[in-house]
């Protein structure tokens, strides 16, 4: 018996999935029947009703949405472009982003632009052919005209972490520039007079304003940056190794660090727990278990699911008709004081 109903059942048609025309076929009705009955409308009679619901189970029917949507001009979905997905600072901004997008019934689609503006953009235009309703971008390019017949056309854009390049577009950012200020500052407060600075490449918008803080902190207390207390480039682990291990071993060393972002922060604070001496160190995003080591990392913290929940709600607030002209938001950051931040110079 198992055999023959083996033998019954259709083997499996990858890629293909069944229509509505499949299902009318093997009840024995016409398409529109069948449609009224997909779509709850009245008009079909409970025995004719019975014979589809058995024919949509048989066949493993899925009503096609896209295609509903797409007759009112809308696919209830949008797309989310940021870094890395694998990295820590982005987990919370695309959760909230999916919380917002799920509220209004929309389905979200995200990737990967691995800091590649060419990736960036195939991602996008991507997303776009696919008719997505919105975007929002972390962007990894400085030129971003290449979105404006995409925008033109009706696709809601909103940039999050950095700002378009080119173009005016809503944009929601975290006070890097006030969070770097404040961060160094914190460390002039406790004494240290010679502070370097470990920071992403210089062409990343959040990285250059990181710098830009930490310069005018520097001023403000009327310090002088020597050559070598600066190290921008890739968040490579031995990079960073190797810019740490520079400025601690220098005729006259650093006694303090500023990390501009979690990953240089993750590995300052391997580095320096292999020293004999202690160096204050200030890092830029939170990191997980910070405050189980010891000392505990002081941290410049950015709120990454309020950024992508404010970035998600003013994409929304586009697509239902808001048509003022583009904002930039500026969320505050909050310095959180561990212990790392607050050691004297031993040196």
């Amino acid at each position: 018996m198992a055999e023959s109903s083996r033998r019954l059942r259709p083997e499996p048609r990858y890629g293909t999935r069944p229509t509505m025309k499949d299902v009318a076929a093997r009840a024995g009705v016409g398409l529109k029947t069948v449609s009224r009955v997909v779509n709850g409308e009245p008009g079909v009679t409970p025995d004719t009703e019975r014979r589809v619901q058995e024919a949509i189970e048989a066949l493993g029917f899925r009503r096609n949405d896209s295609a509903r949507v797409l007759r009112k001009g809308r696919t209830a979905s949008i797309g989310l472009v940021i870094e890395d997905l694998a990295d820590p600072f982005y987990g919370p901004l695309n959760r909230a982003v999916e919380e917002v997008a799920r509220a209004h019934g929309a389905l979200l689609i995200n990737g990967s632009s691995a800091e590649d503006p060419e990736r960036e953009q195939e991602l996008v235009l991507a997303l776009c052919a696919r008719r997505v309703d919105g975007l929002i971008v972390v962007p990894a390019g400085h030129d971003h005209r290449y979105l404006e017949p995409e925008i033109k056309a009706g696709v809601a854009t909103v940039f999050v972490d950095r700002p378009a390049g080119r173009i005016e577009a809503d944009a929601v950012l975290s006070d890097s520039f006030g969070g770097s200020r404040a961060g160094t500052a914190h460390l002039v407060a406790h004494g240290h007079r010679r502070i370097g600075f470990i920071g992403d490449q210089s062409t990343i918008h959040t990285a250059a304003e990181r710098l830009r803080g930490y310069r005018a902190a520097m001023a403000d207390a009327g310090l002088v940056i020597e050559p070598g207390w600066i190290s921008l480039g890739t968040t490579d682990p031995d990079r960073v190794r190797e810019s740490v291990a520079t400025m601690l071993d220098a005729p006259n060393p650093v006694t303090a660090i500023f990390a501009g972002n979690n990953r240089v922060t993750v590995t300052a604070v391997r580095v320096l727990a292999g020293r004999s001496r202690s160096v204050a160190l200030v890092g830029f995003d939170d990191i997980e278990l910070a405050d189980l080591l010891d000392p505990g990392v002081t941290v410049v913290a950015q709120d990454a699911a309020t950024l992508g929940r404010t970035a998600a709600e003013r994409l929304f607030q586009r697509l239902d008709g808001a048509a003022d002209a583009p904002s930039r938001v500026v969320l505050p950051t909050r310095l959180i004081t561990r212990g790392s931040g607050e050691l004297a110079p031993a040196y």
